[in-house]
């Protein structure tokens, strides 16, 4: 058994293939044994007639076992022919025993006729039967019918030259020794003929066997054939005559059976292939394929020579030498006759197939190309005029390397090398893509699936140019952003890990720049979308041009940017950091720059955070240390470049740490709401309450604003400075509508609204001043109508609520915000403008904005009493108040002096510890039911008579010094 038969059945090649050359040995060794001893007469004639009898039975009977026990391991269409050789083999071991049992028992001539006649009979048609089971079955019915003709035209022929050279003597002689004895003729001529017989199947079997188990049926073919010649010569007169049991002729028949009975286990079995078919075999030697085409005039050759013998020895020309070459001839004429047909049916199924294949490929929107082993085109189909724009004549004749980009040559080369010396089985195509020269000198991506042919290589090609530069676009899309068609957030991550994991992964000089547009949103809600679209193209441009060569500037998503400065190896750390600071000024100053935009002048600055590599740092932390940076940047001003530093991570944890308590704070109930009164200067009654919000710990303090709104500002990434400021102001609205702050506003105002609709239902009707911010106004994420269904839900009227108007962004569209405040100025809601004397409160908002009650800046009123230059500007704010006949109050008065100087002034409301601290909702009620507190210095004739002294007030902040309170 070779290496696949053992790799197939399981079995060691090793031991499979020693086992069998043991077998052949043995076989050899016994075989040319018997040989020697009947060529030496065996010593004495008893033992040469047992060894020639008994001896010829023992192998015929081990030949019939082997056989059988074969046939009984094997589930396939050979087990009958197994069985029939089984048959014959027993057979012929029974005819040697009845044999033997004459000469060497009885002592005794055998007579003729004998059962050994008979048994010997039997030998050959078993064998013949099981022949025709082993040949390749035919599929048509003309098929059967050459399979018949030429059994016959083999077998006819060497009827007639055997019947000219013996059988016909042979036959006569029988007649002639017993009178009138047909059975004995009979039996004369039964042997050869039926010798015969076999030896055609066994010819016609060896160009018709199946291809199953090839090695055994070989083998067997060869014992059979080794028996029919022991036959034939046994037959001949010369041998006939003084035949004697044990002579060098039982040999043949001894080796015979032998082989036989080695055939089914000895013989090398052929591994089997895909769903159990053999292995393609190698194509055979021109002489050996046609063979079985010379068979027809080969039988014919032979039974001529059988007439020719007859008369060239003078001899009358026998009828039955006549009969069977006539048959012969018919035979081969009708063969040959379904030959024609056949070649005929062919060649026009040939010339079908070859016209519709040539239709394909000429049809064929592919180029089909053939090159011989040495790269030369040799067939080039139609199409390559379309695809390549050259003709296929042209091509014809051209070395393929010739036509193939010199960059892509060395892998194709390299591709084709490894196909060819790959097993065809295991890979019978591969594709290669690569770029191939048009008619016209440009280069196209072609992608080609190769085959082999004849040593060579055919390939079928297609132009692939448009789906390679939709790929290159795709890819290109997927990795830049569109609207800049700068690299996006994840190929500048991607180039970010290469530089951090490449040859210079330890060069501490690479750096990550974080760059954000400070006051982009203006742009957008000012002047719109487009022009921020705008914007952006021109930022992104400046970037790209102010960066490096070596470097990376990439867009991350809305105004923020980014940019991958490349390390310097040759530079000591300071040096280099100095050089990276000097290139973030440079883009800072250069995105600071103004902008012309749709014909107008805009103005945005830059802020930039800047993180550098470090020795074992991940892409993703050090974008998020430039991140840190960046706003870092902004929270200290904007328009600033700011270095990370380690202590920057530390605070965001704790930022984080301190915003998850306040979520849970929030979603806990954990908030209280006071109010602080807001006390007429004149009368000392309360003419509103402000609404601010406070933090009850686990312990029971309450904090204050400042305590807490600076946490809930920069935990949602708002600048400290906005942040700072918002923790001056008593309510603890912030200024920024989003995230956490604005999660605590909508607390803060749905809570002041049901209590103060609480209180007004038990009869108290003091309105509620709630600061708001003017984008938490303007929020479009909110329902529309969200105040005045808030206000409709608890039953609280409008002229109950007074709205205070945070401080306002510059950036913040004022004509809506006029429109939103106009609005709900009609429905009866007052307005308070916060803050007036500070920040953007100023004179355009008063000028714009339908206001009732301006409000002075704590800062402002803390300076009163010791500046007599902030005296002068709240006297002239006052004054405009006045004019314009609005109500004034100043919050965060906290001093007895600081009440005289306000009403000496004109103010007329304040709010602070001058007056009372925030309350809780019991001291509320009870401060609301006595109704007046002590002014100090009493009651006084303001020196400018302002609008009425019991107006509603709206406050926005207390002093940033309040006193917190007992929880109720």
């Amino acid at each position: 058994m070779n290496a696949p038969g053992a790799a197939a059945t399981g079995r060691p090649h090793a031991g499979g293939g020693g086992r069998s050359l043991a077998m052949q040995l043995l076989l050899a060794v016994v075989s040319g044994g018997y040989a020697v001893g009947a060529a030496l007469g065996w010593g004495s004639q008893d033992l040469a007639e047992i060894m020639g009898d008994f001896g010829l039975s023992a192998a015929a009977l081990l030949a019939a076992v082997s056989c059988y026990a074969y046939a009984r391991t094997i589930d396939s269409r050979e087990r009958p022919a197994w069985l029939l050789f089984a048959f014959s083999s027993l057979m012929g071991a029974c005819g040697n025993a009845v044999w033997g049992w004459y000469e060497v028992v009885l002592g005794e001539p055998v007579p003729k006729p004998s059962l050994a006649d008979f048994a010997f009979l039997c030998f050959a048609p078993p064998a013949i039967v099981g022949l025709l089971v082993l040949a390749k079955r035919p599929v048509t019915r003309a098929g059967w019918v050459c399979l018949a003709l030429d059994s016959w035209l083999i077998g006819g022929s060497l009827l007639t030259l055997s019947w000219s050279l013996a059988l016909a003597n042979a036959a006569r002689t029988a007649q002639e020794g017993v009178a009138g004895s047909v059975p004995r003729a009979a039996f004369s001529l039964a042997y050869p003929l039926l010798d015969i017989a076999l030896v055609s199947m066994v010819l016609v079997l060896h160009f018709r066997r199946s291809e199953v188990n090839r090695s055994a049926v070989n083998t067997a073919i060869a014992a059979l054939a080794l028996t029919v010649l022991s036959d034939a010569l046994f037959t001949s007169p010369l041998l006939s005559a003084g035949y004697q049991s044990g002579q060098l002729l039982d040999a043949g028949w001894f080796a015979g059976s032998l082989l036989l009975a080695y055939a089914p286990w000895g013989a090398r079995r052929l591994p089997s292939g895909p769903a159990g078919r053999p292995p393609d075999r190698q194509a055979s030697r021109p002489i050996t394929g046609s063979l079985p085409a010379l068979t027809p005039y080969l039988a014919a050759a032979v039974c001529t020579l059988g007439i020719l013998y007859n008369v060239v020895d003078g001899r009358k020309v026998d009828r039955m030498v006549v009969f069977t070459g006539c048959t012969v001839v018919l035979a081969l004429v009708i063969r040959q006759g379904i030959m024609l047909l056949d070649n005929i049916a062919l060649t026009q199924e040939l010339a079908q197939k070859e016209n519709h294949f040539r239709s394909l490929v000429q049809g064929s929107s592919d180029v089909i190309m053939i090159a011989d082993p040495t790269g030369t085109l040799r067939y080039v189909s139609p199409a390559a005029a379309g695809v390549y724009g050259r003709e296929a004549e042209e091509l014809v004749g051209t070395e393929l390397a010739a036509l193939i980009h010199p960059h892509d040559l060395g892998r194709v080369v390299h591709e084709v090398r490894r196909f060819l010396a790959a097993p065809p089985a295991e890979e019978p195509t591969t594709r290669i893509e690569c770029r191939f020269k048009s008619g016209c000198g440009d280069w196209l991506n072609v992608e080609s699936t190769v085959n082999r042919h004849q040593g060579g290589l055919i390939l079928n090609s297609r132009d692939v140019t448009e789906r390679v530069r939709l790929q290159a676009q795709l890819q290109h899309s997927a990795e830049h952003d569109p609207l800049t068609d700068l690299p996006n957030r994840a190929l500048f991550t991607r180039r970010v890990r290469r530089a951090l994991t490449g040859r210079r992964a330890g060069d501490r000089g690479a750096a990550v720049l974080f760059i954000d547009l400070d006051g982009f949103k203006a742009v957008n809600d000012t002047i719109g979308h487009q022009a921020g679209d705008e914007l952006l193209v021109e930022a992104a441009r400046r970037l790209q041009e102010s960066v490096r060569a070596g470097d990376t500037a990439a867009r991350l998503g809305g105004d923020e940017f980014a940019a991958l400065i490349a390390g310097d190896a040759g530079r000591d750390r300071g040096a280099r950091e100095q050089q990276v600071r000097e290139i973030a000024d440079r883009l800072r100053a250069t995105l600071s720059q103004p902008y012309r935009v749709g014909g107008t002048e805009v103005r945005v600055a830059a802020s930039i955070g800047v993180a550098f590599a470090e020795p074992g740092i991940t892409p993703t932390d050090l974008m998020r240390n430039a991140d840190l940076a960046m706003y870092r940047a902004k929270a200290g001003g904007k328009d600033r470049v700011e270095l990370y530093a380690p202590q920057m991570q530390a605070d965001a944890v704790r930022r984080a740490e301190a915003a998850g308590r306040l979520r849970t704070a929030l979603r806990g109930g954990e908030f209280a709401l006071l109010h602080q009164p807001v006390v007429s200067l004149e009368t000392g009654e309360v003419s509103a309450v402000a609404a601010q919000a406070r933090w009850r710990s686990g312990q029971g303090i309450l904090f204050t604003p400042a305590e807490f709104l600076r946490v809930a500002e920069q935990g949602e990434g708002v600048p400290a400075a906005e942040a700072a400021a918002a923790a001056h102001r008593p309510d603890g609205a912030p200024g920024a509508g989003r995230g956490r702050p604005a999660e605590i506003a909508r607390w803060l105002l749905e809570q002041a609204v049901r209590e103060a609709a609480e209180r007004h239902a038990a009869g108290h009707g003091v309105p509620v001043c709630v600061r708001m911010g003017a984008d938490r106004l303007l929020d479009r994420a909110g329902p529309p109508g969200s105040l005045e269904a808030l206000l409709r839900r608890h039953g609280l009227p409008p002229g109950a609520l007074v709205v205070e108007l945070a401080e306002s962004d510059p950036r913040v569209p004022f004509d809506e915000l006029e429109r939103r405040l106009a609005a709900l100025r009609r429905l009866g809601v007052l307005i308070a403008l916060d803050g007036f004397g500070s920040g953007y409160a100023g004179i355009g908002a008063l000028r714009r904005l339908p206001v009732d009650i301006l409000k002075l800046d704590p800062a402002l009123v803390a300076g009163v009493v010791e500046s007599s230059r902030l005296r002068k500007i709240a006297a002239g704010l006052l004054r405009i108040a006045n004019d314009l006949g609005m109500q004034s109050a100043a919050e965060g008065v906290d001093l007895p002096e600081q009440v005289l100087a306000l009403r000496s002034m004109g103010c007329t409301h304040a709010q602070g510890l001058a007056f009372s601290g925030p309350l809780d909702e019991y001291r509320l009620r009870r401060a609301l039911v006595r109704g007046t507190f002590p002014v100090p210095g009493g009651a006084a004739e303001p020196a400018l008579a302002g609008g009425a002294s019991g107006g509603a007030m709206a406050v926005r902040r207390g002093s940033h010094n309040e006193t917190p309170v007992p929880p109720t």
